[in-house]
C-alpha cells in the first residue's frame, strides 16, 4: 500500500533536496574551483572521470526543475548554495552572477508556492581555502561566517529555513578523522 497525504498528520510538509555541486554545474556562472573539482580531476577517483562541471545544469534549467518539484506536490525545496559560486576565492569580492542566480532561484521557488530551505555549506569548499588547510585552518570558519552574513543579507527576507552545514558529522568527523 502506498501512503497518501491523508496518511500524514495535518500540516506535515513534504520536501525534496539538492546539492549545489551535484546539480548546478560548477564550471558555469563565474564559480571558482572547489575541493571536489580537484578530487574529480585526479585520475581514478571518480568513475568514468565524471565531474560537476555541468552536472544537471540546474544553473540554467532551474525553472523547469522547480516546475517538476511543484508538479510532484512537494511543499519545500531544499537547496544548497555554492560557496565558490558566490565567493570564488572563498572570501573577498562576491561574484554578482552567483548572487543573482540565488536571488532568481529563491524567487522562482516562492513563485511556485514552495518554501525555500537553504543549506549554506554542502561540502563544496572553495579551493583557495582548501589550499590553506581547509577546515583545519580556523580562518575557514571565519570565512564561513562572512559567507553566511553575505547570504543572509541577500536572501534572508525570503528564505523559509536555513541550515549551516549539511551533515556536519560527515564533514567534520569522516573528512578529518576517519581514514
Amino acid at each position: 500500500m502506498i501512503p497518501t497525504r491523508a496518511d500524514f498528520p495535518p500540516g506535515f510538509l513534504f520536501g525534496t533536496a539538492t546539492s549545489a555541486y551535484q546539480i548546478e554545474g560548477a564550471a558555469q556562472g563565474g564559480a571558482g574551483p572547489c575541493h571536489w573539482d580537484s578530487f574529480a580531476a585526479t585520475p581514478g577517483n571518480v568513475a568514468h572521470g565524471a565531474t560537476g562541471a555541468r552536472a544537471c545544469d540546474h544553473l540554467t534549467r532551474y525553472e523547469a526543475d522547480l516546475d517538476l518539484v511543484a508538479g510532484a506536490g512537494f511543499d519545500i525545496y531544499r537547496f544548497s548554495t555554492s560557496w565558490p559560486r558566490v565567493l570564488p576565492e572563498g572570501a573577498g569580492a562576491p561574484n554578482a552572477a552567483g548572487l543573482d542566480f540565488y536571488d532568481r532561484l529563491v524567487d522562482a521557488t516562492l513563485a511556485r508556492g514552495l518554501k525555500p530551505a537553504l543549506t549554506l555549506y554542502h561540502w563544496d569548499l572553495p579551493s583557495a581555502l582548501a589550499d590553506l588547510g581547509g577546515w583545519a585552518n580556523r580562518d575557514t570558519a571565519l570565512r564561513l561566517a562572512d559567507f553566511a552574513a553575505l547570504m543572509a543579507g541577500r536572501l534572508g527576507d525570503r528564505v523559509w529555513s536555513w541550515a549551516t552545514v549539511n551533515e556536519p558529522w560527515c564533514a567534520g568527523w569522516l573528512a578529518h578523522f576517519e581514514e
